[in-house]
């Protein structure tokens, strides 16, 4: 295969040399393309922002076929070295520059990299997977259908639209069983946490009080925000079937993540589900129900909603903030119906949190059948990355036990006794963004404060390593970064 200059001046601003001789090997033309352009973009001879020659052009110039260009662009925008706007055509993904090695200091110890160079934290998505034609398309179609009234002051419970396509989705999808009268649109579980138990834009009060039984880890975030509205928190200790749901007293609610524990993973067993509802009924309490990543799982069959075996028991809670993105602010409960007078009370007369102009998006996006679609996809690449994880350790680190990965975005990394801290720390002089498991702790889950028993938890070692945040042309570094980082085998 003869190499090609690219005559592009008048497209590019400068001639490109594709040596694509170099470049042969497997995948033919459209590999060889791919691995050229791939160098150039690193190499920097294709600079951030560069604005591709289109199919046709760059194909004539190669004397290669237009789909071979189209295939090849196709492949580095997946894998982040491009990106692809209608009206903008194609152009080098901007990216930030490599973080500048730093010097050690005086006294010999390792100083860290300027930032991360490698994100492996939980809870965020893949953002340049977010599906923009498809939101651009729905946002386009919403506007145009929009009665007038739309631009008013906002239904507190969320728009119509919404809340009708939600109630299809989520009953189909997870298994809920509601109407749209008993969905409220917040903006995220945090959001919902508020108006549960009340200082929503400083409103005093609450539709829930305290106690309230969370699992023994979970979100300091969250565990935060209910103390500062004067909620007692009580640590349910964890087991290989999730949460001690049988420890639950005097408590008047519990807060699970029965799909996918967070953060250690593995569902609620079919048995504690049943058992924790009986309990909420026979108290007259409420089970608020997280799902917050119930989209995504790999080996195993779904896992349906708990609030489907009491509707007027459980608070059902989720969002877009895994499955599209946390920047779209936009979540829903799905509410008993003695609690949704309460909910609509604490958040007041209008829309305050949520942009209308989103919810039709969103509504849209579902009723056309767009978020199944980028659901389905997002799944296999998550699940891909999940599988790219567990082959990396088996291979250079065989000793750390991987767990939780049936579902979700991240994996638990299980450490010997003793080496979470210093893996950490370790970690973060490398430039590589994690967290320990010790971080999720609750603060007295040394113990559960029930009337009749105390029960330990032991504290256990470990990483809690998200796999969905990296680019993908940078996850296999991050991968071997990661590996670099985890402590020897105890016998080593």
């Amino acid at each position: 295969m003869a190499e090609s200059w690219v005559n592009s001046a008048e497209r590019i601003g400068a001639d490109l040399h594709l040596d694509l001789a170099a470049h042969d090997g497997a995948g033919g033309r459209r590999a060889a393309l791919a691995r050229a352009l791939r160098e150039a973009v690193r190499a920097g001879r294709l600079a951030p922002g560069t604005r591709l020659p289109p199919y046709r052009s760059l194909a004539a110039d190669l004397g290669v076929a237009r789909n071979t260009v189209a295939d090849a662009y196709a492949e580095l925008v997946a894998e982040g070295w491009l990106t692809a706007r209608q009206g903008s055509g194609t152009r080098v993904a901007e990216r930030a520059r490599p973080a500048r090695r730093t010097e050690r200091p005086s006294r010999g110890a390792p100083a860290p990299a300027r930032g991360p160079r490698h994100d492996l934290r939980q809870g965020t998505p893949d953002a340049s997977a977010f599906p923009r034609a498809a939101w651009l398309a729905s946002c386009r179609r919403a506007l145009n259908r929009a009665p007038n009234e739309v631009f008013g002051p906002g239904d507190p419970a969320g728009r119509i639209e919404l809340r009708e396509a939600l109630t299809e989705y989520l009953a189909r999808a997870r298994g809920v069983r509601t109407r749209p009268d008993r969905i409220v649109i917040c903006s995220g579980f945090a959001h919902a946490l508020r108006l549960l138990f009340g200082q929503d834009r400083g409103a005093p009060g609450g539709v829930l009080r305290g106690p309230l039984a969370v699992e023994g880890y979970g979100l300091e975030f969250h565990r935060e925000l209910l103390a500062a509205v004067g909620v007692r928190t009580v640590p349910l200790p964890l087991d290989e079937d999730g949460a001690r749901v049988d420890l639950l007293a005097r408590e008047r609610a519990v807060l699970l993540t029965p799909a996918h524990q967070f953060p250690t993973g593995g569902p609620l067993h079919a048995e504690r589900r049943a058992a924790v509802t009986d309990w909420a009924r026979a108290r007259g309490a409420v089970v608020i129900e997280d799902d917050y990543d119930g989209e995504f799982r790999y080996d195993r069959k779904p896992v349906g909603a708990v609030q489907g075996l009491d509707p007027e028991h459980v608070v059902f809670v989720g969002s877009v903030s895994k499955s599209l993105s946390p920047a779209v602010r936009l979540g829903w409960m799905v509410l008993p119906e003695r609690l949704v007078g309460g909910v609509l009370a604490a958040k007041g007369e209008r829309e305050a949190s949520a942009s209308v102009l989103d919810q039709l998006s969103l509504a849209d996006l579902i009723a056309s059948g767009a978020y199944d679609r980028h659901v389905r996809r997002m799944r296999q690449r998550y699940r891909s990355r999940r599988d790219r994880l567990v082959a990396a350790l088996a291979a250079h680190a065989p000793h750390v036990e991987v767990t939780g990965v049936a579902a979700g975005l991240h994996a638990v990394l299980r450490l010997p006794p003793g080496t979470e801290r210093s893996t950490v720390k370790a970690a973060t002089w490398q430039g590589v963004a994690l967290d320990g498991l010790a971080a999720f702790r609750h603060p007295a889950a040394t113990q559960t404060a029930t009337a009749a028993t105390q029960t330990a938890m032991p504290a256990r070692d470990g990483l809690v390593v998200g796999y969905a945040t990296p680019p993908e042309h940078a996850y296999e570094a991050a991968l071997e970064a990661l590996c670099q980082v985890l402590p020897p085998a105890p016998d080593a």
